[in-house]
């Protein structure tokens, strides 16, 4: 949710950005991570919750690379953002 509120506050809070465009990609890029962060989350818990009740492999960690990709990924466009309005 921290996401999803961070891309709600650039779009609509954030007057120190001057380009609308880097404005607006930058907060759909922090709303899409946050809603995948969500859905990650629910089907992991859901997947480990259905080994942990019927046996097998607990989930690997693909997911959680991508989400620090992903987290990695936004960090490096906030700085670019940054750089360039400087």
């Amino acid at each position: 949710m921290g996401f999803m509120a961070a891309g709600m506050a650039i779009v609509y809070l954030a007057p120190d950005i001057d380009s609308p465009v880097f404005e607006l990609v930058l907060g759909l890029v922090l709303v899409a991570l946050g809603c995948s962060l969500a859905v990650i989350g629910a089907w992991r818990w859901q997947r480990t919750m259905h080994v942990l009740q019927h046996g097998g492999q607990m989930p690997g960690p693909a997911q959680v690379l991508f989400v620090v990709t992903a987290i990695v990924g936004v960090a490096i466009l906030i700085a670019v953002v940054v750089v360039i309005q400087t």
